[in-house]
C-alpha cells in the first residue's frame, strides 16, 4: 500500500526542466552590460569637466576656489565610493525622488571628478612654463592660454592616467548594485537566486569586465600611440 502510494504521489512531483545555462539568461547581462556603460560613459563625461574645474579652481590665485577644491578632493578620496553611492541616494532622496541609476551616475561622476583633478592638475604643471610665456607674448590671456595652449598639452601628456581611470570607472561602477541599478553586478545575482548557481554567473560577469578592460586599453594605447606620432 505504502509503494502504491509513493507511485501514485511521484506522477505529482513536478521536475525541475528549467534552463540553467548561462547563455540562456544573456539578456540578463545584456541588460546589466547596457547600464554598466552608461553609468561608465556618462560617469567619464561629468568626471572630466568637473575635474578640469576642481583643478582650475586648485591653482586659482582665489583662495576659496583652491580651498574648495583641496577639501572636496581629499574628502571624496578619503571616503569609500560604497559610502558616497548611499549619500547620493538616500541624501538626495530626501529632497527629491532620485532613481537609482541617476544616483549611481551622479556618485560616479563626482567620485570621477576628484580623481580626474589630480591627474590634470599634474598634468597642467608638467607643461613647461616657457609655453605660457610664449602665449603671453602672443597677446593671448590667461583664459585663452589655457584652454588654446596648455590644456592640450597637459591632455596630451596625461592621456595614460585618463585611460587607467576610465578602466576604474567602468569596475568601481559596479558598486552601484547595492542601491539596485541593474548592472552586471546586479544581473548576476538576480541569475545566481534563479538559477542556484553561485560560480558560473560570477565567471560570466569577470569575462565581461575583462573584455570591456581590455578592449579599452587597446582603444586608448591606440589613440596614445597616434598623438606620440603627431
Amino acid at each position: 500500500m505504502i509503494k502504491q502510494y509513493i507511485k501514485n504521489a511521484g506522477k505529482y512531483m513536478k521536475v525541475n526542466v528549467q534552463n540553467t545555462s548561462m547563455l540562456h539568461y544573456w539578456k540578463y547581462f545584456a541588460d546589466g552590460l547596457k547600464y554598466t556603460l552608461i553609468i561608465s560613459i556618462v560617469g567619464s563625461i561629468i568626471g572630466i569637466i568637473l575635474g578640469v574645474l576642481l583643478a582650475l579652481m586648485r591653482i586659482s590665485k582665489f583662495k576659496p576656489f583652491s580651498w574648495f577644491s583641496i577639501s572636496y578632493t581629499e574628502v571624496v578620496r578619503g571616503t569609500p565610493m560604497m559610502v558616497q553611492v548611499l549619500l547620493v541616494y538616500f541624501g538626495l532622496g530626501v529632497l527629491v525622488n532620485i532613481p537609482a541609476l541617476t544616483a549611481g551616475i551622479i556618485a560616479v561622476s563626482l567620485n570621477s571628478g576628484a580623481y580626474v583633478s589630480e591627474i590634470i592638475r599634474g598634468g597642467i604643471a608638467s607643461v613647461d612654463k616657457g609655453q605660457s610665456e610664449a602665449a603671453k607674448s602672443l597677446g593671448l590671456s590667461k583664459k585663452d592660454a589655457m584652454v588654446s595652449v596648455i590644456l592640450p598639452q597637459a591632455f596630451k601628456n596625461i592621456w595614460p592616467a585618463l585611460g587607467n581611470e576610465f578602466i576604474t570607472i567602468i569596475k568601481e561602477s559596479s558598486i552601484v548594485s547595492i542601491i539596485g541599478v541593474t548592472d552586471i553586478v546586479y544581473e548576476l545575482n538576480i541569475v545566481r537566486a534563479d538559477t542556484y548557481r553561485g560560480v558560473s554567473p560570477i565567471v560570466v560577469a569577470m569575462v565581461m569586465y575583462f573584455v570591456l578592460s581590455f578592449t579599452l586599453t587597446r582603444v586608448l594605447n591606440y589613440f596614445e600611440r597616434k598623438m606620440n606620432h603627431d
